[in-house]
């Protein structure tokens, strides 16, 4: 079965977090049945006290919660896109209602991510079982980090980036 539990697929979304209780999202976001809530103990032994719908990876792992929560917005945007609940009168649709959001808090307030903190937030994913791996976000420089960590993704669970947000290759020819 997918990580989900169930015969959702469970798609984690790398960015500023997520309204988990949003009220369009709510019943679409995964649970990590692995955890108790609200017991301020790390059950899993993941490293994350309480990542019920997911976890900030932000700055050192010593500030890492299991609070995935949105101060910026894109993050729940996106999440709206791809699970936005459908057949609820709110709001729309997403284009795959019936998958479950795995939030993943990697972004700044402002919206800049680090390469450290994007490595981190894939491999969460990864180690907690997202079947595809969402990852709206862009960016000039190389990173060995990001790449080590995509390689092992890579082989677990279906990687989606944007792309051409500039109207460049994301490539530079020799």
């Amino acid at each position: 079965l997918p990580a989900g539990g169930d015969d959702s697929i469970v798609v984690a979304v790398i960015d500023s977090g997520v309204d988990y209780n949003h009220r369009d999202l709510t019943a679409n976001m995964w649970v990590n049945t692995q955890e108790i809530p609200g017991n301020g103990i790390d059950d899993d032994e993941n490293g994350f006290i309480d990542d019920i719908h997911g976890a900030n990876v932000l700055s050192d792992s010593i500030y890492h919660t299991g609070d995935p929560d949105d101060d910026n917005g894109h993050g729940t945007h996106v999440a709206g896109i791809i699970a936005s609940t459908g057949g609820n009168d709110l709001g729309g649709v997403g284009v795959a209602f019936n998958s479950k959001i795995m939030a993943i808090k990697a972004a700044q307030y402002s919206g800049v991510l680090t390469t450290a903190d994007i490595a981190e937030g894939i491999m969460y994913a990864v180690d907690n079982g997202a079947d595809i791996i969402n990852m709206s976000f862009g960016g000039y420089g190389r990173s060995q980090i990001e790449e080590d960590a995509l390689a092992t993704a890579y082989n677990n669970a279906v990687l989606v980036a944007a792309a051409g947000n500039n109207g460049l290759p994301n490539q530079r020819c020799p």
